[in-house]
């Protein structure tokens, strides 16, 4: 049995990170904590892109563009969507998580989700260096850790001798 896991190590990865301006006292703080995170694992300050887009809606668009540079190793997304007294709170968050998704799988690049959805002001605080940690932190770690994972199954393939299913060459 194999075992495979990625290392988070920075080193020599360049990283885009995507931050929403909308909720902008939320957002600026879980942009620190992303690049705390990238700083702290070895990913050098020149290496680090940020693009700052209006709200979380156009997360995913400005992630694809950046992804479709073939610049980076990985990319961070960071928002803050706090329900307000509509459904317009469900519509954006859910595009921003739907539209990520689809990015991360149309460029087969690691997106971190550091998109936090709250009820309110005080549970966005708890979650962008209070209480509940920072979810940018998290976010940029779990895309360091999933660039160190692909990397190494990138370094394994082609090394198996038998194709898979009874396939023949």
């Amino acid at each position: 049995m194999a075992e495979f896991n990625g290392d988070p190590s920075g080193e020599g990865r360049r990283i885009a990170v995507v931050v929403s301006r909308f909720n902008e006292e939320v957002t600026t703080r879980l942009l620190d904590g992303a690049m705390k995170c990238l700083l702290q694992h070895g990913v050098k300050l020149d290496d680090i892109d940020v693009a700052w887009v209006p709200g979380a809606w156009e997360l995913p668009l400005a992630a694809a563009q950046m992804l479709a540079s073939e610049r980076y190793d990985a990319l961070v997304a960071v928002g803050a969507v706090i329900r307000g007294e509509t459904p317009h709170f469900d519509y954006v968050a859910g595009a921003a998580a739907t539209g990520l998704a689809a990015v991360q799988r149309e460029y087969g690049m690691p997106v971190g989700f550091g998109v936090i959805t709250t009820n309110d002001d005080a549970q966005a605080e708890a979650r962008s260096g209070g209480a509940h940690g920072n979810k940018g932190w998290e976010a940029a770690l779990a895309a360091l850790e999933m660039a160190g994972l692909l990397s190494g199954l990138d370094a394994i393939a082609g090394q198996f001798d038998e194709p898979r299913n009874g396939a023949t060459d």
